[in-house]
């Protein structure tokens, strides 16, 4: 029996970096008091969601991971408290610009740092003006308490890529988020959709699925965007373990067996029925593979 509880953190983050480390910190901190080993935080949690205009100077922004302030004051806090923290950043590796998050284990050490795929472009969510398409690919991290995948925030809407993570083993999946109201359209509530397209991805794959997102409202010239929060951790069969609400900061937890659920996964026969010689379509763009 391998018994693990995550935790996902839900904060508001302000123009104040030090201040928005600081709070995801106490934030873990108390994740870990309640026994959560593994803790998600938000996307790009050190500052305000700077996508929402194209503004050259936000590019000061980008870091190379090893100089990132919350990267290495998190690997202080993973080391302290024995738990696994991804951190997302803005990272900067010579010339290119990336969406990223760091991997970090639970003795402080930095596994890796995946780079997010699929990259938005629409009123309120300009991020192909500041990052470059990840070139990672999807990576399964071997942490302390179990084989993580991760995806970052617009990941989470392609089916393919939780079926990639689970297939390479990932145990849980884990998404870094900051999604709330549209600038283009403010009638567009898409709180429902974002959470059932990974409602599925957990029970089509059988893992566990966990988002963290960030709340609050934030502006940058005459864009707004009021981040919806409703942070979510999903069971194997895509049922809500615990849920936050649309505006407070929270810590949610939900506690899995994952060899249960790898017996799980072998017995429903999923994965021993996949015809990949059937999906050819899936690798081309029209479908006409």
């Amino acid at each position: 029996m391998r018994q693990v509880k995550v935790a996902v953190v839900q904060m508001r983050c302000t123009g104040d970096t030090g201040e928005n480390i600081a709070r995801a910190e106490q934030l873990a901190r108390e994740a870990a008091a309640g026994g959560a080993r593994i803790i998600l935080l938000p996307e790009l949690l050190e500052t305000p969601y700077f996508c929402q205009k194209q503004k050259p100077e936000y590019y000061r922004y980008a870091v190379e991971t090893e100089n990132n302030r919350a990267v290495q004051r998190f690997r202080e806090t993973a080391r302290e408290l024995g738990a696994v923290i991804p951190v997302s950043f803005y990272e900067k590796r010579h010339n290119a610009l990336f969406n990223s998050v760091a991997v970090i284990d639970a003795d402080g050490a930095v596994l890796g740092v995946y780079r997010k795929s699929h990259i938005p472009d629409g009123p309120g969510y300009q991020e192909k003006f500041y990052f470059s398409p990840g070139d990672t690919g999807f990576k399964v991290w071997p942490t302390r308490y179990g084989r993580i995948g991760l995806g970052i925030c617009w990941d989470q809407w392609f089916p393919e890529a939780a079926r990639v993570m689970t297939l390479m083993g990932a145990e849980i999946l884990l998404y870094p988020t900051a999604i709330g109201s549209e600038p283009g359209d403010p009638a567009i509530d898409s709180r429902d959709h974002w959470q059932t397209c990974m409602l599925g991805h957990a029970a089509a794959n059988l893992v566990p699925v966990a988002a963290a997102n960030r709340v609050g409202t934030e502006t940058v010239e005459e864009s707004e965007i009021t981040f919806y929060g409703s942070s979510f951790i999903a069971g194997p069969q895509g049922q809500k373990i615990a849920a936050a609400g649309r505006e407070e900061e929270t810590v949610l937890t939900g506690e899995f067996d994952l060899d249960r659920l790898q017996a799980e996964r072998t017995e429903w026969g999923v994965f021993r029925d996949r015809r990949p010689e059937l999906y050819k379509a899936l690798v081309t763009h029209d479908g006409t593979g």
